[in-house]
């Protein structure tokens, strides 16, 4: 089992409001420069999607739970058959997308114990406490050339040091993505 973290990030490292639906100043950057950084398994996760299961914090679940069910492409497919677990401090009501259920219990036990692997996105406060326990093997960044100057980075000041290899790297459109993995050690 390996955890799994895929962001949209900026060159700065800022990765929150993509889309804009926070409705910040700066929110919206991932659409800066068209479709193709989002579109489709940009994050190379293939049979990692269909084996494993989403990992989304609960404002994460209810932005996708609001975007993917209408979608029919082959992705969306794939995304809408994944099995999801939510993680919250309240009870929300997952039924709106399919697969999803409440995660129960602690978070770090929870994925522990979890056999398959664990893809995590946005969710940045699951990303953070995973970091914090040393639980993340594996980083897959797609970097938006926008610098924001402002916003929630993915690595704050202060976060725990990872040492981490980059495995590879690839231009996506506008975007390049980078997979980074935990150095054995």
């Amino acid at each position: 089992m390996s955890v799994i973290v895929i962001e949209f990030i900026t060159l700065d490292g800022i990765m929150s409001d993509p889309d804009g639906a926070a409705g910040t100043a700066y929110g919206g950057w991932i659409f800066r420069h068209g479709p193709e950084a989002v579109a489709g398994d940009k994050f190379r996760l293939g049979r990692v999607l269909d084996e494993g299961v989403l990992l989304l914090g609960r404002t994460t679940w209810e932005l996708f739970a609001r975007l993917w069910p209408g979608r029919d492409d082959p992705f969306a497919a794939r995304m809408n058959a994944a099995p999801k677990l939510v993680v919250s401090r309240t009870a929300p009501d997952v039924s709106a997308w399919s697969n999803s259920r409440l995660l129960e219990g602690d978070l770090l036990e929870a994925v522990r114990a979890e056999r398959r692997d664990v893809v995590v996105t946005g969710s940045l406060a699951v990303v953070q406490a995973l970091r914090a326990a040393d639980l993340v093997d594996e980083y897959r960044l797609m970097t938006i050339p926008v610098v924001l100057g402002e916003g929630r980075p993915l690595f704050p000041a202060g976060s725990p040091p990872a040492d981490l290899a980059c495995v590879s790297a690839e231009r996506v459109g506008a975007a390049v993505l980078t997979r980074h993995r935990r150095v054995a050690g």
